[in-house]
């Protein structure tokens, strides 16, 4: 049932009230009611006891003449003057329209509604007055759809803004997302090119890295979500990849908590902090460098830790184009869902960030990627 009415909701708010292809079905429903509801309002106020179908007729006849003169404020005044903030120029048109309808219900109530009612032999002597009974019909005639377009056109509007928004937020994060795979792989064909230099027999090892490194930025990461699991695969394959370069002379600790297999989260947020980790901690005059990568899911609530060593007198900067690009997708993918902390604390630098997962799971699932073996050193606490 509950399914029903949905489909029942999105064909009328989508289909029916925005579509062209209803245009002619919506005018006819509305004059429809319009007429009807003006009939049993009359029936009622009638101290004659007028039958309502008669009232139906009388109000049919005044149907294009409600009709001429509401449309010309509903498709002229509304779009080209109020929602283009022209407030006098409608406010101006609306008097006039309003003064000239004076003259319109007298000319049409004399030389067509009186006349085809005493052919249908139908009394007409109330009619032949200045009644205001027929001004009000044509002004609610054209107030009431003028009303409906302004709300229809706003909501378009509105619409068409959101649809903009949110086409330019996804175009921004395909950019800032598009920015880390080139540093990303650059990085990590230059660790392998110094391995092959040295002939390190760790070399195909790290080729094998590398082709899953690039079947995950090329495939997982088209998806808005990959799996935990995956993602931290990733970076411990990234980890090795840096090891390596660096004669495993970094001493690494590595911990990771909780479920993750059940968990997503977008690709290659992280990343950007292990590559930062690694240009500062690695510096040549660093006699013992480390780092330190923690990890834990609970309550669908992500919370990492990434610490690591860095010269002193060296202030790593918050404004580097990694940090802001995660920033700018964090503040994308999960408004209000997130804290994140750096700290620079002189000789070691933190980064502590918590992430509210969403419970869903993406139109697009990858696999879970398989185990690795991981050859890094652990670090007590």
């Amino acid at each position: 049932m509950r399914q029903i009415l949905k489909r029942v909701n999105t064909f009328l708010y989508n289909d029916f009230v925005f579509s062209d292809r209803y245009r002619v079905w919506r005018h006819v429903i509305y004059w429809s009611f319009h007429i009807t509801i003006w009939a049993v309002f009359w029936t009622i106020m009638s101290t004659t006891n007028v039958h309502f179908f008669k009232n139906l007729f009388k109000m049919l006849l005044w149907l294009p003449m409600f009709i001429f003169f509401s449309y010309p404020m509903v498709y002229y005044a509304i779009p080209r003057l109020l929602l283009k903030g022209k407030l006098w120029q409608f406010l101006l048109v609306v008097l006039a329209w309003g003064a000239l309808g004076l003259y319109m219900n007298a000319g049409y109530r004399t030389y067509v509604v009186v006349p085809v009612l005493e052919l249908m032999q139908i009394p007409v002597k109330s009619l032949r007055a200045a009644l205001p009974q027929s001004f009000l019909c044509m002004t609610t005639s054209a107030a009431s759809p003028m009303i409906i377009k302004f709300f229809k056109l706003w909501t378009a509007k509105q619409r068409d803004r959101m649809q903009v928004q949110q086409e330019k937020i996804s175009t921004e994060l395909q950019l800032l997302k598009a920015q880390v795979h080139p540093h990303f792989l650059i990085s990590t064909l230059n660790n392998i090119y110094t391995c092959s230099i040295n002939r390190s027999s760790d070399t195909p090892t790290l080729i094998l890295k590398l082709s899953s490194l690039l079947s995950y930025m090329l495939y997982d990461c088209k998806s808005e979500e990959v799996r935990l699991e995956n993602e931290i695969a990733i970076m411990r394959n990234y980890i090795d990849l840096e090891s390596e370069r660096f004669n495993n002379r970094i001493e690494i600790s590595w911990s990771v908590e909780g479920n993750i297999r059940d968990q997503f989260i977008a690709p290659l947020l992280l990343m950007p902090f292990l590559e930062n980790a690694f240009k500062y901690c690695a510096a040549p005059h660093i006699q013992k460098p480390w780092l330190a990568f923690d990890a834990s899911v609970k309550n669908e609530t992500l919370r990492c830790k990434i610490a690591y060593s860095k010269d002193e007198n060296i202030r790593q900067p918050e404004a580097d184009t990694g940090i802001q690009n995660v920033k700018k997708r964090l503040g994308f993918i999960y408004p209000d869902r997130y804290e994140l902390k750096l700290n620079d604390e002189g000789s070691f630098f933190v980064v502590s960030l918590l992430i509210r997962l969403t419970a869903s799971q993406p139109a697009y699932m990858p696999s879970p990627m398989p185990e690795t073996p991981v050859n890094i050193q652990m670090r007590p606490a």
